[in-house]
This record gives structure tokens, C-alpha cells and sequence, in this order.
């Protein structure tokens, strides 16, 4: 079984620039306090840690 993270939107995209919107958009989140579960991969990880202050790692799984 592949490791997974689950990911929360804990802020808002409004008034942020077009790269960070699309970087939520690219994750699967787009409304504030989602959650994803999504394959942990070092593309994924690096999106997450490009926006730290819109999202948070909840887990990680496997």
C-alpha cells in the first residue's frame, strides 16, 4: 500500500497570488478547513511546503 498524507486548508486564498491558488487548485483543495488524502510523493510535498501557511499535514498513513 502506497503512503499517503492528509492535507487541510487552514487558510484562505483570497487576496494571494495566482501561483498560490493554483498550487490549492493543483492539491484538490478550495474551500477553507478541506481535507484531501492524497500519495506521498516528493511533488505533492513540495506543493505543501510551497504554501505552509494555507495548508497543514493532518497524518500520514502506511
Amino acid at each position: 500500500m502506497a503512503k499517503t498524507i492528509v492535507v487541510k486548508q487552514i487558510g484562505s486564498p483570497i487576496r494571494r497570488p495566482e501561483k498560490q491558488r493554483a498550487t490549492l487548485v493543483g492539491l484538490g483543495l478550495n474551500k477553507m478547513h478541506k481535507t484531501r488524502e492524497l500519495e506521498d510523493t516528493p511533488s505533492v510535498r513540495g506543493m505543501v511546503e510551497s504554501i505552509p501557511h494555507l495548508v497543514e499535514i493532518i497524518e500520514e498513513r502506511g
